[in-house]
């Protein structure tokens, strides 16, 4: 096979930076209107049809034979045979991460709080989990373990009281890590049942499927389409496009390493976007000569071409302030600042989902065993978003309890700003509660 590659080179210095720079980070996650009727329309099927619209789907686009849908239920029992089936190796690879995983997602957790007023009103917040969150995991070949633990583990932690696990099995093809991974993160149940019906099974419920609070987890067009349509009925973590990755350097890190960090995210699929950023341009050079060293001997060259040649750039800029200055404009979902003192620059990021400090901090880590969720924001919503967390499995109601004198002095107040609304029965429901002595006043 012959590969080769052709990776766009930028100058922040070239008057029309910004329009190439726009140009290259565009993406469309916009599905067409021929995908949106077909989920459409299987979302109806699951919510008149149920369990059976689900075992005809996944007979019709899994080609997997199932006679009922307990032919689709996966029990403890079975997730707990799958950690004997994998290598001594691999489980306690799982185990690892996953504790480091558990261990840094113990520190989000928030708490309810209260503080009393002079006059004796009490306010505060109260932190409840969800009651049930479901856990949509690729399938087949697309099989991803770490996923499971980076969605799961926070739920665990958050207190949600079950988490629901559904990933195709297309052809019978069970992939043992996975259903390992959901037995060490504590996965409570699981449905081989995958795509757009299996969305809908959570979202609306089944006779077999319950209905869930929210749905996290990566999938496909169909998934994401679904996902977008099921929002408001339950909740969802993100609509995320293609994987991200842009490395800042000083021009002193070993550039085979940092073409091989760029390779990271380039080989998850052909709109997977690698970018390099230094004001170093002999550097630039160098990290291009090693791209088409490494590039041959890599198992998923043809992915990886597609993508460096399609979406990725090497870009040089004036000094390392500069270099900052792109890397929030481009709000990536990985960040690395491959750089002799990154601590220094931290303050200068605004925009990122996850921030890898350091040459010997590759990306790699931080999607398997690091600690930090590798759910992130892409495609520039760094800018308003944030990694998933436990707090995405948490909500907050507010709490108030008024002292008798807290509603009269409340009260007063709400009965200018609602009279001022022409809301006449939101003023005197505050005003029937004002003491007398002030009535008068």
């Amino acid at each position: 096979m012959t590969v080769s590659t052709a990776i766009a080179r930028l100058n922040a210095a070239d008057p029309d930076f910004a329009r190439h720079l726009d140009h290259l980070l565009s993406w469309e996650s916009v599905s067409d209107e021929a995908v949106n009727q077909r989920v459409l329309d299987i979302i109806k099927a699951v919510r008149e049809r149920g369990d059976d619209a689900l075992v005809e789907f996944t007979q019709r686009f899994d080609g997997l034979q199932a006679d009922s849908i307990q032919d689709l239920i996966l029990d403890r029992q079975r997730l707990e045979l799958a950690l004997t089936r994998i290598t001594d190796t691999q489980r306690a690879a799982l185990e690892k991460a996953a504790q480091r995983v558990r261990l840094y997602h113990e520190r989000q957790k928030q708490d309810s709080w209260q503080y009393t007023e002079a006059d004796g009103t009490v306010l505060g917040q109260k932190v409840t989990p969800l009651d049930r969150a479901g856990l949509y995991v690729p399938g087949g070949k697309a099989s991803y373990p770490s996923s499971v633990l980076m969605n799961a583990i926070p739920a665990k932690v958050a207190g949600v009281g079950e988490v629901v696990m559904v990933v195709p099995t297309p052809r019978g093809e069970v992939n043992e890590l996975v259903l390992a991974a959901a037995c060490i993160a504590g996965v409570d149940r699981v449905f081989t049942v995958g795509g757009a019906q299996a969305v809908a099974a959570l979202a609306y419920g089944t006779a077999s499927v319950p209905k869930v609070d929210k749905i996290v987890g990566p999938g496909n067009i169909y998934v994401a389409t679904a996902k977008r349509h099921v929002f408001g009925q339950v909740g969802i973590d993100m609509i995320a496009g293609p994987s991200e990755i842009l490395v800042v350097c000083d021009g002193q890190t070993d550039p085979d390493w940092i073409a091989m960090d760029l390779f990271s995210q380039a080989e998850h699929d052909e709109d997977a976007q690698a970018i390099l950023v230094s004001p170093d341009a002999a550097f630039l050079d160098r990290v291009a000569a090693s791209i088409d060293k490494l590039l041959p001997t890599m198992e998923r060259a043809d992915i990886i071409e597609k993508s460096v040649n399609g979406r990725g750039a090497l870009i040089q800029v004036r000094d390392m302030q500069q270099a900052i200055e792109v890397a929030n404009r481009i709000a990536p979902e990985h960040l690395e600042l491959s750089v002799a003192d990154p601590q220094a620059w931290l303050p200068h990021i605004r925009h990122a989902g996850a921030i890898f400090m350091g040459r010997h901090t590759s990306e790699a880590l931080g999607d398997y065993c690091a600690g930090p969720n590798h759910v992130l924001p892409t495609s520039g919503t760094a800018r308003f978003s944030s990694p998933l967390g436990v707090y995405d499995f948490q909500k907050r109601s507010s709490i108030i309890f008024c002292s008798e004198l807290g509603a009269s002095e409340l009260g007063r107040t709400a009965s200018v700003l609602a009279r001022g609304e022409s809301l006449t029965a939101h003023a005197r429901s505050a005003e029937y509660r004002i003491l007398t002595t002030e009535k008068g006043n």
